[in-house]
């Protein structure tokens, strides 16, 4: 007579973004998937290794805005620490820069938060599956920049957190807002703005804000 058979236990999901509104409604979206998930969330990028230290997981989802520790510098902190660990970013960057930046830091899986909860779960299931996934539409634009069709972008002399700081500037965010989201001090955003500029060879704020709007960094 055979054995009865084992079920499979649920693997175990990460769940990271700093809004509980958003982790909220990402639960939603995963319910009817209880069988085959078991969810975590953090709501830092902290709390994030604090959990994968704790417990084992198969995937992490993981945004890129965060305050303190960026979403990008987590995934390299995932890949060195957790390297069983798959990562898929959702974000609501949906330029090839960040998607770019995500998959060299290790990143399995790349989607924008406007994209359709069956998308999600498509993505999530070809990760476990040892695959990886990222939008059509973005996968081509990242296919032309890496092909040399189209130029490759100033912004990519920026840190990660310039990046960040220079996409919430052109959104219209004054120094105080966005070190208070980035629990930064002003001092240390208005350096970060001072190096954008320098970078990117834009002399007065007004440049900044039209060439954010030129590369299309607000959406």
């Amino acid at each position: 007579m055979n054995a009865p058979s084992t079920p499979t236990c649920p693997a175990r999901l990460l769940l990271v973004d700093d809004h509980t509104i958003v982790r909220e409604g990402i639960k939603r979206l995963l319910a009817p998937l209880a069988g085959q998930w078991t969810l975590s969330e953090a709501g830092s990028a902290r709390e994030a290794l604090d959990c994968l230290r704790r417990d084992n997981h198969a995937i992490a989802i993981v945004d890129l805005s965060m305050p303190g520790m960026t979403g990008l510098e987590l995934i390299r902190r995932i890949k060195a620490d957790h390297p069983s660990v798959a990562v898929v970013v959702l974000t609501m960057h949906a330029e090839e820069q960040y998607a770019m930046r995500a998959f060299k830091a290790g990143a399995k899986g790349y989607l924008t938060k406007d994209s359709a909860a069956a998308e999600l779960i498509v993505a999530l299931h070809k990760v476990a599956a040892g695959g990886t996934y990222i939008t059509a539409r973005l996968a081509e634009r990242v296919v032309r920049q890496l092909n040399g069709a189209t130029p490759t972008p100033r912004v990519d002399g920026l840190s990660d957190r310039e990046l960040d700081v220079l996409h919430r500037l052109v959104a219209g965010q004054r120094l105080t807002e966005i070190a208070d989201a980035l629990h930064l001090s002003v001092k240390t955003v208005s350096a970060h703005k001072t190096r954008i500029q320098e970078k990117l060879q834009l002399p007065s704020m007004a440049a900044l804000i039209r060439y954010g709007m030129e590369q299309q960094l607000v959406r």
